[in-house]
């Protein structure tokens, strides 16, 4: 089967038509490892996917992933766990350009998690005693307060994945893998970018992590080859 023959494969920019303005999205991701750059990129060309609500434990960094959405003014807030590694994402923050909502990573995981199965929320003893609990609901269990978390679910999810078959099962690399199989649960559409598609029945099962049934389109990476282990985008 060719590549084209991929029944869920639709081009970046069909992808990005679906984006409305004030949408949330969740966007796979830690650091930049593991991150959609091409849908990114195709996001920050767009007018209308404007005053988004990324969910992601960070914002890339300055100029590169994320960072490159934050440039182009496409963000209105940013729920995560660790922001500070772009400068960009603290200057705009400073000058109240950029809303901010802190969640502990671990907590982060597991609301995206429960949101993916179905759970409204879950209590847990991190933040406690912090500004994170402010306006939080407090319980005690055993002499022990612990904070509730709301599940987290969002219209979309950007996911980023080293290969899809061409039914969509997708396999990831390594520490690539990070958020993107927990957000492929926890949205109403799923858009997994990819390296390569391969045919049906080419990937090891035992290395399938996301299912096929939990991915609505797939994309084809374009623009960014890896080089050294890292990407950088391709020259035009």
């Amino acid at each position: 089967m060719k590549i084209g023959e991929c029944k869920k494969r639709i081009s970046a920019k069909e992808a990005v038509e679906m984006i409305r303005k004030g949408d949330s999205l969740l966007v796979g991701g830690f650091g930049i490892c593991g991150t959609p750059f091409t849908l990114i990129e195709t996001i920050t060309e767009s007018n209308h996917a404007r005053e988004l609500t990324i969910i992601s434990n960070n914002l890339g960094e300055a100029g590169k992933g994320l960072g490159k959405l934050l440039i182009s003014k496409h963000i209105k807030k940013a729920i995560g766990s660790y922001f500070t590694t772009n400068r960009d994402a603290v200057k705009a923050w400073n000058n109240g350009e950029l809303e901010i909502e802190l969640i502990p990573q671990g907590s982060l995981a597991e609301a995206i998690r429960a949101g993916g199965a179905g759970i409204a929320g879950f209590y847990t003893k991190t933040g406690v005693g912090t500004e994170i609990a402010k306006g939080k609901e407090e319980r005690d269990f055993d002499g022990e307060t612990y904070l509730f978390v709301r599940g987290i679910r969002a219209k979309l999810a950007l996911i980023k994945a080293d290969k899809a078959d061409t039914m969509g099962n997708l396999v990831y690399a390594r520490t690539a893998r990070n958020f993107n199989p927990m957000m492929a649960t926890a949205a109403d559409i799923v858009i997994a970018e990819v390296d390569e598609i391969v045919e049906a029945g080419a990937l090891d099962p035992e290395q399938i992590i996301t299912p096929h049934n939990y991915v609505d389109y797939v994309v084809l990476n374009d623009r960014y080859e890896k080089i050294g282990g890292e990407y950088v985008e391709r020259t035009k």
